[in-house]
């Protein structure tokens, strides 16, 4: 074979090669001899030969493997740091050579999906071949220019390692793939992101090559706390009995927490429940836990966080109680496994049925990656972040940081009300449905009895309105027994913005108030034109609840057009013997008698407003118009049943009968006695 022949065979042998990845098995540089020898006979002697000597020599062939190709690591979870990524670099060429790796980590990236996310914190030359990163491995990072390998020889590896955290909102799911190397099997083009061989001499040039490894985020241990609360509504003075189960719904097991038990700190799952304000914790039936969990109390303040509270296995006064734990030490939740119920009951106390009886629970654990982990009762997904800051878990019915929800019992709601005169919402009379505020209008001003008003006139009477249920509530006020031709309004907040509202023909107003409160608000009364004067009339307001509907109290509130009645008659005594004994005759006696009444309501009970009639004077003037007596007849004896009598002498014709105070219902008498002259 011609020297041309055998180079072709040569080219087109190494063409053939160029893209394998197989380790080339004869060094470059290797000369290949090859001499013929021959042997023959003439039929007697046996003779030998050898043809003439030829030489090739072995040409470079350079070769790079980066491996695994479509590698799988083991999953990792959110948050996990220091997770290794190992590729194995392999010279498939011939000849010894050199791996060369580009500046600043340009020869390796990272490609994440989802949510997930990625820092690579370390990548060295795995130098010592240990598969973790030691001192003396070549930094291949923050290397500021490239770096090329120590000398690999044929056939010989070098270990890369590249290091990830993996962020904390990395979801389940996700994957991450970390590429070393930008091409696979090819000539190396000089790219700013490649992994190629150094030596140029090799027939088919530099080559580079590209390794990747893809790993999926899975759930880390997960938390998922399950309260079951009676929804009520319940009464005042009941028990309320709670049940909690704890679940890891991640995939990793879920480890313990330093807590302070027992006056030292240990290592443990926690579940935490405050004592619901307005309760306090009940001895029987006695708190329990599911085995492996034993109960612990506290007195620490909601303030306090649970992983800063004193736990105690030791049961103290349990109205002092704050909060009650169940806790396992040492213990782990397995994945995909539940531990409970968890049970505990409280009694109401608190007389208070506006709010609900309400709080949050919370579970405490670590997670694989040592992270703080929690979840409190009453939210929708597990919480797998360090929430540690959940101890406002009692503050019902808000939540300051949004992770659980309170889960609430309703209490029973009962509405009552007193309503009376002002600042006596509890008047009583005959009962407490028919106390009274009288007040008095001076449209009766100057008329007799049985006369009647020329205007319209109104009464305005505050009137105090308390909530004597046990929540807080919302009043209905009404005027459901109103004098004929009367109109009422109320006023809700008294000379206030809210205007007021007829309540007279079948209207109403509502008032809330707060438990335990009174409020104050007047009532217009008006009397049309016409009205007897020296009369009561009577509006009745009514209080109904909107907690309890039906439920009512009254009081009245009563229009007096004047209230004291004078009424005055006269008696003739005829003792002269002239015409019949009652014939007035010069020389009979006149006796005029006044007679007069507080025609206010007197009460029986207490609380209620009445009127009394103060500095009352009544006045018999025997020469002011139309009386004429002065001049007609002379004076006998004046006299009076109540108060006392002025000017009380013979030759005095104005006499007054004063009374200091005349109580509701009270009267008395005047009486003149005179001689016809």
């Amino acid at each position: 074979m011609n020297k041309f022949a055998i180079a072709l065979l040569l080219t087109l042998g190494l063409q053939a090669l160029a893209p394998s990845i197989l380790a080339q098995s004869t060094p470059g540089g290797t000369v290949i001899v090859n001499r013929a020898s021959a042997t023959y006979s003439d039929g007697t002697n046996s003779f030998t030969t050898l043809s003439n000597t030829v030489t090739t020599t072995v040409a470079n062939v350079a070769g790079i493997s980066i491996t695994p190709d479509a590698g799988v690591n083991p999953a990792v979870v959110s948050g996990q740091s220091g997770v290794l990524f190992q590729f194995t670099l392999v010279n498939t060429g011939n000849l010894t050579d050199n791996f060369l790796f580009k500046a600043s980590g340009s020869s390796f990236r990272a490609v994440t999906t989802g949510t997930t996310t990625v820092t690579v914190t370390r990548a060295v030359i795995d130098v010592d071949n240990s598969s973790s990163i030691s001192a003396g491995d070549t930094d291949i990072l923050t290397n500021g220019a490239d770096v090329t390998s120590a000398n690999v020889a044929q056939g010989g590896t070098l270990i890369v390692l590249v290091e990830l955290t993996i962020n904390a909102g990395a979801t389940g799911g996700d994957t991450l793939q970390v590429l070393l190397g930008d091409q696979a099997s090819q000539g190396a083009n000089l790219s700013a992101n490649e992994v190629r061989t150094v030596n140029v001499t090799p027939v088919n040039g530099r080559r580079e090559d590209l390794g990747d490894i893809t790993a999926t985020v899975e759930d880390d241990a997960a938390l998922v706390l399950t309260k079951t609360v009676p929804a009520g509504p319940v009464a005042l003075g009941s028990n309320i009995a709670y049940s909690l189960s704890l679940a890891n719904n991640g995939s990793r097991a879920a480890g313990g927490q330093s807590f302070n038990v027992n006056g030292g700190p240990q290592s443990g799952i926690l579940v935490s429940d405050p004592v619901p304000a307005g309760t306090h914790l009940l001895g029987a039936p006695a708190p329990s836990a599911p085995a492996g969990y034993v109960v612990v109390y506290t007195l620490a303040g909601l303030t306090t966080a649970p992983s800063a509270a004193a736990w105690t296995t030791t049961a103290p006064p349990l109205a002092t109680v704050t909060r009650l734990g169940f806790f396992a030490a040492g213990g782990s939740l397995a994945a995909a496994s539940n531990a409970g119920p968890f049970t505990f009951s409280v009694i109401i106390t608190t007389t208070n049925a506006t709010s609900p009886i309400g709080n949050i629970a919370d579970a405490f654990a670590k997670n694989s990656v040592g992270s703080n982990i929690t979840d409190q009762s009453g939210d929708a997904v597990a919480n797998v972040g360090d929430q540690n800051a959940d101890f406002t878990e009692g503050a019902a019915p808000g939540n300051v940081d949004g992770d659980g929800i309170v889960q609430l019992t309703l209490l029973i709601q009962l509405g009552a009300a007193l309503l009376g005169p002002n600042g006596v919402p509890g008047a009583v009379n005959t009962t407490n449905n028919d106390d009274f505020t009288d007040l008095s209008s001076a449209s009766g001003n100057g008329l007799a009895p049985g006369a009647a008003t020329t205007a319209p006139d109104t009464l305005t009477f505050t009137n105090s309105l308390q909530n004597s249920g046990n929540a807080n509530d919302t009043f209905r006020i009404t005027a459901p027994i109103v004098p004929g031709g009367f109109t009422v309004s109320v006023d809700p907040d008294g000379a206030g913005p809210l205007p007021p509202t007829l309540v007279s023909g079948g209207g109403f107003v509502d008032i809330a108030v707060s438990l335990g409160a009174t409020a104050n608000f007047t009532t217009n009364v008006t009397a049309p034109s016409g009205t007897t004067v020296l009369q009561g009339y009577t509006t009745v307001l009514q209080a109904e609840s909107a907690n309890s509907p039906g439920t009512t109290n009254r009081t009245r509130d009563n229009f007096f057009p004047g209230f004291v009645r004078v009424t005055k008659t006269y008696l003739i005594d005829n003792t002269t013997g002239v015409g019949g004994p009652l014939d007035p005759v010069p020389g009979a006696e006149i006796r005029y008698d006044i007679a007069y009444l507080n025609v206010a309501n007197s009460a029986s009970g207490s609380g209620n407003a009445t009127l009394t009639a103060l500095n009352l004077v009544i006045t018999e003037d025997g020469s002011a118009a139309p009386n004429n007596w002065a001049t007609s007849t002379t004076h006998l004896a004046a006299t009076a049943t109540q108060g006392t009598v002025t000017n009380n002498a013979p030759l005095n014709t104005i006499f007054t009968n004063n009374v200091a105070a005349l109580a509701p219902g009270a009267s008395g008498s005047f009486t003149i006695r005179r001689t016809i002259q």
